[in-house]
């Protein structure tokens, strides 16, 4: 009984894996490389790099929030809402924005003096933000969102069942055997599977349930309905309520000088204050509303760390609302938090970062190692597994292999490029890098299926190694900055960027170089069958 239900899950292990795993491993690299995001975007945006002066200030907070209200109250009194936010980092501008009827608006202003800062504008790009959504829905909107979800619940069964096949799996983990064609891909699989399988179960688990109400909403719907409010009501009754603020009226706010509000928010919350909305400026009572900065990762080893905001009437300079920061009373809606920042690593810093991204790496490498353990094993036996059509099944497996493994890797940095190589001053060239993604993607497919798998494994893993080895060369033609500015500035977190494209260089040149020394494979030949004449004169 126990032999015939390991052998029904190696089955289901074989071919969920290989089903799930072909999109699972562009869905897996995808979300490994938006671990770094924000680092992502700022290296596409490519604005003026500013070297770091750990002794230069600025203007206080309430004073550069003075010279945002001076701006807009100049250019855009009448507007829909007014927004401000202050700068991130040293360097950067202090940026404002409005609405006026339909259209949004936004300009960049020097913090030192509150005038239109003189720098080049960031480049109009997705950033890293396409990674994310390529990672939770394959930028295929509602359909792509359910398809992944079908795949990350194809991969928990695919965990499990490789868990319940392999009875010396933490053995098998310390056995690698080199060089040894299908075994060594067998030890590869089951060392990066053991390695990262608390990983693993952690991140798509977690993957799943953010989104529970979307792919289980049934019992939602029966408690709450499912008319448009729905979603409103349910997140009411688990949200976290706010302690009260007991904090008296101001008086009337003079939108020019919120320095008494700002004062009051940033005990209230705690910590700086990074952004200031303003909700109709030019009405008898704007709402004036103060969100806490977002803290470093680095600086914050809490996995619950919402910054918090306040609202106050510029009537009377009364408190409206009040969004208490972490950390607050503890409620159900809280599980939800903790599960979304531990699937996005929202906490823990640098450290935290790259634990993901490794581990993330590792978790991609089981899948291709799984992949392609399937293919070496039927190229060599099993001629025969789906009659005629069987050389053509393989073949067409080997195909989707370097396509979706190897040309997922080259689609990737291949946006990169895109986002260099088209002008920045074209109107729509965020989708354009999108779509330069895809169509490279593409041409991998069909080089994958036009060149022998052998062969197409070499020329794209190469091609892969030369585009991430020249992306910082490409950055230094098109923008003028390099590596060695970035880290003379300190900007560590585009400099993070070329040194790891560096690293996959490498990384992809080492597989070049290992497939193009692979023997070629050749199927065994069925033993002759002697005739029945033959056999009856020898003996």
């Amino acid at each position: 009984m126990k032999a015939h239900f390991r052998q029904s899950m190696a089955w289901l292990h074989t071919w969920c894996g290989l089903v799930c795993g072909w999109l699972l491993c562009a869905i897996f690299l995808t979300g490994t490389l938006s671990v770094f995001r924000d680092e992502i975007t700022r290296w596409m945006e490519a604005e003026p790099v500013v070297v770091a002066h750990a002794s230069s200030t600025g203007p206080a907070a309430a004073e550069q929030v003075a010279m945002g209200t001076a701006y807009l109250a100049a250019q855009a009194a009448d507007a829909r809402f007014w927004r401000i936010e202050l700068p991130k980092r040293e360097g950067a501008p202090l940026n404002v924005f409005w609405r006026i009827g339909t259209t949004n608006q936004q300009a960049a202003l020097d913090p030192q003096t509150g005038q239109v800062a003189d720098i080049p504008a960031a480049r109009k790009t997705t950033g890293g933000g396409h990674f994310v959504k390529f990672h939770y829905s394959l930028q295929a909107d509602v359909p792509g969102f359910y398809v992944v979800g079908v795949l990350s619940a194809g991969m928990l069964i695919a965990l499990i069942s490789g868990v319940v096949i392999h009875k010396k799996i933490f053995i098998d983990f310390f056995t690698f055997r080199w060089g040894k064609g299908q075994r060594s891909w067998l030890d590869a699989h089951n060392a990066t599977a053991v390695l990262t399988l608390p990983f693993l179960f952690m991140i798509v688990y977690t993957g799943l349930a953010i989104f529970y109400t979307s792919y289980v909403p049934m019992p939602m719907e029966t408690v709450y309905g499912n008319d448009g409010k729905a979603f409103s009501r349910f997140e009411a009754d688990v949200a976290s309520h706010a302690p009260a603020h007991g904090i008296a009226p101001l008086g009337a706010l003079s939108l020019r000088d919120l320095s008494r509000p700002l004062a009051v928010a940033e005990t209230v919350l705690g910590r700086p204050i990074g952004r200031v909305l303003i909700d109709r400026p030019a009405s008898a009572d704007p709402k004036v509303r103060f969100f806490g900065a977002k803290t470093d990762t680095g600086d914050s080893p809490r996995l619950l760390n919402a910054e918090g905001s306040i609202t106050f009437s510029a009537a009377k300079g009364a408190v409206t609302a009040f969004d208490a920061s972490d950390p607050m009373p503890f409620s159900i809606h809280d599980i939800h938090r903790a599960t979304e920042y531990l699937h996005r690593v929202a906490f823990g810093g640098a450290v935290m970062q790259w634990l993901y991204f490794l581990s993330g790496l590792a978790g991609t490498a089981m899948m291709i190692t799984g992949s392609l353990l399937f293919s070496t094993k039927r190229r060599l036996k099993h001629d025969h597994a789906f009659g005629a059509a069987t050389p053509y099944l393989y073949r067409a497996i080997e195909s989707l292999n370097v396509a979706l493994i190897a040309g997922s890797a080259i689609a990737s940095i291949a946006y990169f490029y895109g986002n260099r190589l088209i002008p920045a001053d074209v109107i729509g060239r965020a989708p354009m890098e999108i779509r330069v993604f895809f169509w490279v993607w593409l041409a991998t497919l069909v080089h994958a299926v036009v060149r022998p798998p052998q062969r197409a494994w070499v020329e794209q893993a190469a091609a892969g190694a030369m585009l991430c080895a020249c992306l910082p060369l490409l950055n230094a033609i098109t923008t003028g900055q390099h590596l060695g500015v970035y880290v003379a500035a300190g900007d560590w977190a585009r400099a993070g960027v070329e040194i790891t494209s560096l690293g996959f260089a490498m990384l992809l040149a080492a597989i070049a170089y290992r497939a193009a020394r692979a023997p070629v494979a050749v199927k065994r030949k069925a033993p002759a069958v002697r005739p029945a004449s033959a056999q009856a004169a020898s003996s």
